[in-house]
This record gives C-alpha cells, sequence and structure tokens, in this order.
C-alpha cells in the first residue's frame, strides 16, 4: 500500500507587494522587502504565525522529547577552554555541563585550586548575557572583559580588579569586533570602536571605526582618539601589543577577506602610526617580535603562506628576509613561542603542529594525541610552555600541555562522554567536481557501516571567506551517528583547506563552483551507496545558509531535507544590512557593479524560488537579534519558497528568541534548536526513535 501524501501545511499568508528596483536596466521584483521591517507590526504578526507553525509540527512529533532527553546527555560534559598565562596566573573558561554559558576561572600556577571570576550565568536568568571577550594585564591583576546581549555582536567593556575581585566603574559601549590590548604598566588599554551615536540607539550601520585609548579609572568620555583613517574610513583596527612591551600592533582589515594592512608604532610615541604593510596586497599575521625585528606569517607570493622577517630599521621589501619557505602543506597559522615560530599546517584539510628555530631551522613535529583540528593554541614568547587544543568529529577539545624543555606533551585536560566513540570512525574520501578537480571529504558513520545506499546522511558544508572546515566536535552529530546515520562534511572551494588560490576560486564570479561542488559531493555519495536522495540531507550556517538554499533550487530533487541556518538569501541588498558591507570583498555589490549585478542576480536564492515547483522539506533557523545576517533573509526567503511550492513537504521556519547569528546563545537555547532540527530530520526519513541512546 503506497504510503499516504502528507497534507500540506496552512502557511502563514505573506502578502506580495508591487515593489520593483532597477539594477543597471533589469527590473527587479522584491514582493517581501516589508519583511525587512522586522519590528513592524504586520512583519511580528507574520512571525508569530509563522512560530506557532513550526511549534506545532514539531511538537507533535513523539520522539522530540527522547531525542532532547539524549542531546542533553550528550551535551552534559565537563570541557574548558585553552589556558592563557599571565604572570603566575592561568586563566580559562569552564563548564560543568549544562551551564547556559561558560564560567570564567584563574589558577595560581599548574597545580592552583580554580577560582571563579566572573560567571556570566548570575548577570541574567534565561543565559543570554554571554562573555565574549577578555584580556589580561601582563602580571595577571587587571581583566578587561566584554559582554554580548541576546547574541548581539555589539559589546559592552568592564573592567574588573582582580585581587579585589570588584569592577571599576567605567563602561565602554560601541564596541564590536574588538580587541583590547593592555600596555605593560597597566594604566589603561587600546580598543577599537564607533562614535557613540548622540544618545540615541547604537546605529548598526556606523561606518568609521576608530582606535582609542582608555585610561585605568575613567569614563569613556574621556577616551582618547589614538588613529582613524578619514581617507579611508572602511578600515577597521584590531590592536596588540608586543611580548617585550614597546610596540602598539595594528591589525588593519576592511570586509571579511584575507587581505589586510599591518601598521605600528612605539608604546612611548603619540606619533601617528607607521604603515608598515598599506597595500592591502595579501594576508599578513603579525606573529611577534625580537626588538626591532618582526615575524609575520604572509601568503604574498606564496599560496601555502611563508614567514618573514621585517627589520623596522629597513623596512623596504628589499630587506625582508625570508624565515620558513613555503611548503608543500598550507600554512594554517603559527605562533611566536618559546622564541620557537610555532607552526599549525594543513595536510588535505588536517591539522599538524611543527617547531621551528627563529632562524627557521626545522626543530621537530609534535605528535598529536587524536587526527583533527587544533581549536586553540597559547603561550608567549618568553614561556617554557604552551597549550594547545585538539579536536576531531568524535573527540570534543582535548587541552594538552606542551614543556618545551623536556620536549613532552601531555593531557591538561581529557573530557569524558556519555558516547562510546570506539564504535565509529571517520574517513577521508576524494570525489571529482564539475571541473574535474579533486575535493577532500570526511565522512564518520559506525565502523561496520554497510555501503547499501540506505542510511540517513547529513551533508555539512561552508565554502567562503577562506573558513576551513578542519574536523569539529559537535555533540548533536553523536545523536545522529547514533541513529545509523553518515556525517559528512566537504571541504569545499571557498574555504582555504589549499591556499588561498582554493579561497579565490569560490569567491566574487566564481561562487556557482561551490554550489557544484557541494552538488558533486552529494551524487558522489549516492554513486558510492552511503545512501539515496531521499535520505540525503544538506545543512549550512550563514554563508553555509546561502550555500543549501542555493542548492535546494538549483537541484530540489537531489536532497531529502534541507537545514537552512541564519542564511544570506538575498545577494542583491545583503550589504544595506549592518554586518553585510563586510563582505562585498568576497561577494560582490550588485547596487554599484554592472558585472557583479550580472552574477549575483544570476545565483541569489531569494530571486530563483520557482513558482510551481515542488521542494522538499526545509527547515530555515534564525534569531530575532541577528544583527550580523539579518533575520529579514530568512523572513523573505522561507515567504518565497512558502508561497511558490507545489509540494506537500513541510516549509518551516524557526526563529529563536534573545538569539542572534549564534554568539554566547546559552546551552538551553541550544538544546532546543538542536531538538528541533534532529526531530525535523529524523521524522522527514521516518527514522523516530522511541528510545535514542
Amino acid at each position: 500500500m503506497p504510503t499516504p501524501r502528507p497534507l500540506r501545511l496552512n502557511y502563514p499568508v505573506a502578502r506580495m507587494h508591487d515593489v520593483v528596483e532597477d539594477y543597471h536596466g533589469t527590473p527587479v521584483a522584491d514582493p517581501y522587502r516589508w519583511l525587512e521591517e522586522v519590528t513592524g507590526a504586520d512583519t511580528q504578526a507574520w512571525i508569530a504565525a509563522q512560530q506557532r507553525l513550526t511549534q506545532a509540527f514539531l511538537q507533535a512529533i513523539p520522539a522530540r522529547e527522547c531525542i532532547k532527553a539524549r542531546l542533553s546527555e550528550l551535551w552534559n560534559y565537563a570541557r574548558m577552554s585553552v589556558p592563557v598565562k599571565a604572570g603566575t596566573r592561568y586563566f580559562f573558561t569552564r563548564n560543568d555541563g549544562l551551564q547556559n554559558q561558560d564560567v570564567l576561572y584563574m589558577q595560581q600556577g599548574l597545580d592552583g585550586e580554580p577560582v571563579e571570576l566572573l560567571n556570566p550565568n548570575d548577570l541574567s536568568a534565561d543565559g543570554t548575557v554571554a562573555l565574549v571577550n577578555q584580556s589580561h594585564s601582563r602580571d595577571g591583576t587587571l581583566l578587561a572583559y566584554g559582554l554580548s546581549r541576546h547574541g548581539s555582536d555589539w559589546q559592552e567593556i568592564r573592567v574588573r580588579r582582580l585581587n579585589a575581585q570588584e569592577d571599576d566603574t567605567e563602561v565602554l559601549q560601541w564596541c564590536k569586533f574588538t580587541r583590547l590590548a593592555w600596555t605593560h604598566d597597566k594604566a589603561g588599554f587600546f580598543y577599537s570602536g564607533y562614535a557613540s551615536p548622540g544618545g540615541g540607539p547604537a546605529a548598526a550601520d556606523q561606518p568609521v571605526n576608530r582606535l582609542y585609548w582608555h585610561a585605568l579609572g575613567t569614563p569613556q568620555a574621556d577616551d582618547r582618539l589614538v588613529y582613524e583613517r578619514p581617507d579611508r574610513p572602511e578600515l577597521h583596527f584590531n590592536p596588540l601589543i608586543t611580548d617585550d612591551g614597546k610596540y602598539l600592533v595594528l591589525h588593519v582589515w576592511h570586509g571579511a577577506i584575507p587581505q589586510n594592512r599591518i601598521y605600528y608604532r612605539p608604546i612611548q610615541s603619540d606619533a601617528p602610526c607607521i604603515r608598515l604593510l598599506d597595500e592591502a596586497d595579501a594576508h599578513y599575521a603579525f606573529l611577534g617580535n625580537a626588538g626591532r625585528v618582526f615575524y609575520l606569517l604572509t601568503n604574498l607570493e606564496a599560496p601555502h603562506g611563508r614567514i618573514i622577517a621585517i627589520d623596522l630599521a629597513h623596512p623596504g621589501r628589499e630587506h625582508w628576509q625570508e624565515i620558513l619557505p613555503p611548503q608543500a602543506d598550507v600554512i594554517d597559522f603559527a605562533r611566536l613561542i618559546n622564541d620557537h615560530l610555532v607552526v599549525v599546517f594543513m595536510h588535505d584539510a588536517q591539522h599538524e603542529l611543527k617547531l621551528y628555530a627563529r632562524s627557521g631551522a626545522f626543530v621537530r613535529t609534535i605528535a598529536l594525541p587524536l587526527p583533527g583540528s587544533i581549536v586553540g593554541l597559547s603561550g608567549r614568547c618568553d614561556d617554557p610552555e604552551m597549550f594547545v587544543g585538539v579536536q576531531s568529529f568524535l573527540q570534543p577539545t582535548t587541552i594538552m600541555r606542551y614543556d618545551f624543555t623536556a620536549d613532552a606533551l601531555t593531557p591538561f585536560h581529557q573530557p569524558a562522554l556519555a558516547f562510546d566513540a570506539s564504535n565509529y570512525e571517520t574517513q577521508q574520501v576524494f570525489y571529482t567536481s564539475t571541473d574535474g578537480t579533486p575535493v577532500p571529504m570526511f565522512l564518520t558513520h559506525r565502523k561496520d557501516l554497510r555501503r547499501d545506499g540506505d542510511h540517513p546522511t547529513l551533508l555539512y558544508g561552508y565554502g567562503g571567506f577562506a573558513v576551513n572546515l578542519t574536523p569539529f566536535f559537535a555533540a548533536s552529530v553523536l545523536l545522529w551517528l547514533e541513529q545509523g546515520g553518515i556525517f559528512a562534511v566537504a571541504n569545499l572551494r571557498g574555504g582555504s583547506e589549499y591556499g588561498e588560490a582554493w579561497h579565490q576560486a569560490g569567491m566574487l564570479a566564481h561562487k556557482p563552483q561551490v554550489f557544484d561542488d557541494f552538488i558533486a559531493a552529494a551524487e558522489w555519495l549516492i554513486q558510492e551507496r552511503y545512501t539515496r536522495s531521499e535520505m540525503l540531507a544538506i545543512m549550512g550556517r550563514s554563508n553555509g545558509g546561502l550555500l543549501v538554499a542555493a542548492c535546494l533550487l538549483q537541484r530540489p530533487d537531489l536532497f531529502g531535507a534541507v537545514v537552512c541556518g541564519v542564511p544570506v538569501t538575498d545577494m542583491l541588498r545583503y550589504h544595506r544590512f549592518t554586518a553585510g558591507r563586510f563582505w562585498v570583498p568576497e561577494y560582490g555589490n550588485a547596487e554599484t557593479n554592472p558585472e557583479h549585478f550580472r552574477f549575483l542576480y544570476a545565483y541569489s536564492p531569494l530571486h530563483h524560488v520557482t513558482r510551481g515547483a515542488t521542494y522538499p522539506p526545509t527547515l530555515i533557523t534564525t534569531g530575532e537579534s541577528d544583527d550580523r545576517v539579518v533575520p529579514s533573509h530568512a523572513f523573505k526567503f522561507a515567504a518565497a519558497l512558502q508561497t511558490a511550492d507545489a509540494g506537500h513537504q513541510p516549509i518551516l521556519l524557526r526563529v529563536d528568541t534573545k538569539a542572534g547569528h549564534g554568539l554566547g546563545k546559552p546551552i538551553t537555547k541550544l538544546l532546543e534548536e538542536q531538538a528541533d532540527i534532529y526531530t525535523f530530520l529524523l521524522h522527514i526519513f521516518h527514522n523516530n526513535p522511541e528510545n535514542p541512546q
């Protein structure tokens, strides 16, 4: 007997307005523009109706409570961040398991008793105030820290005197994407921020970023403007102080692309900053200094990266010294610790750790405790030790301590899970994309998996902004594996797993290649009999939400379910909102550039929803306070899909309240979100466990 066709859901009506905009002679309709007015009464009523529909659908699935309960068990393990040393003290965050927010601790020496410094869980009843920034004075007696509310990128900066465990009275506002850099004399710190909007609400589109000096114990109104570029108001400044305390170094960035600039000035100087590297012709990462010699990692004339030394007395390029030439593998990042260059390479999207002398001479390879990713590395130029955080798809972050003198890597913190990883494995495969390029993909599944084409498979991707998808841990993935699922992660163009050329092959006019890579991964999984279309789900967030939205529209026949998280979907107007202007170098600008309009309009998901098409089951998620990818992207896309779809599968919109792009989201909200996502997927694939374990 055939399976009965599901009844079409009664979607909230989304009015279609007669809005048409001219782009270089091409009229483009935008019927749901009214949904950009997120706080408007009509939009709020529509969101509320969507929420009622989505929650009614998900709450009616019997397995949801079992799924949430198992997710809670998997999430309930003690974890900590990579310790950072300041003076004789070590600072780290820790979570006992299901605390909404990680708690900041301080410990005297390696064997000291951890002392709680700051518990964000005490700052809000619902856990939506998060610690998102911290900087310690050189001796570890002062802490500058940033708090985010409701997932916003905006931060509120405060200062705590650690010996007295008291906050100073000053509160710094109008900061986002900033670092806090203390001078060694503890007189204050440098930070970047925006001018106060004059007593009104913070302007999300505030265009001009400036570098300020904050003197300890003084109001923000007295902060001194240190540096700005009136001729280049789009530039942003992230400050740091060299380990010897002699120089202020600025990482100067524009947009979300790797190319940047490096400025500096002596700490004792009040002169304007010196523009050491001002061409924005490559990526430059300051690693440390030995006196007036700066060490930097760059991909200038080296797509896989190289390390150079610049003598400030002779900064011309003809005087640069190449310390570590390009290698076969890409350098992901590096540090100058214990007067050694600590270099993290990527070999086919997996990390390897090597030590070099400051001269560039190879010292040794440090064998990691598991194949996977280095997700944290701390230490100063004169420290005899460093801390390394390592994780994989099956193992959460393990903290290791490396003793340079003894050449010994020993565990500092090993988490324990309510999960037996010995029954599962991760393998790396390579498939061929549309242009003949081999693309790597990680597959994690049971060791006894039979390739019979009948396994629920979740394919995850990102593909942009030079972001690398090295192995990462997510507790929710373990639930998927327990249900016989396969978790696949494709290393698409747009990332930089193979250097800057890999990134550029998936940006601007080449963006469609990223979608081709992802579709080719899906086809390979089916061809190799891991799964079939009806059992294949795709998932992505942010730029990855754009990815899955575009692939959903290009190949609706290929996927059995889609999870589209905090997506960018309107490629013609994205740059008009909040952080969108930072992405123009990656995506392009359809309004100002006719050629950019041509390729953006050719794939923009919002503009390729086809009336009368049949789309697979789709769950679109967003946060009402998202000030990075504004929720109107998700609203307009959901309205367009629901209106156009001729099928009977659910197309749902999930809007998280008091939540943003994901920054600082409390565990309670994460559990609810992940329970909804995996309930949706397992229900669609008819795999509804009564007691998942």
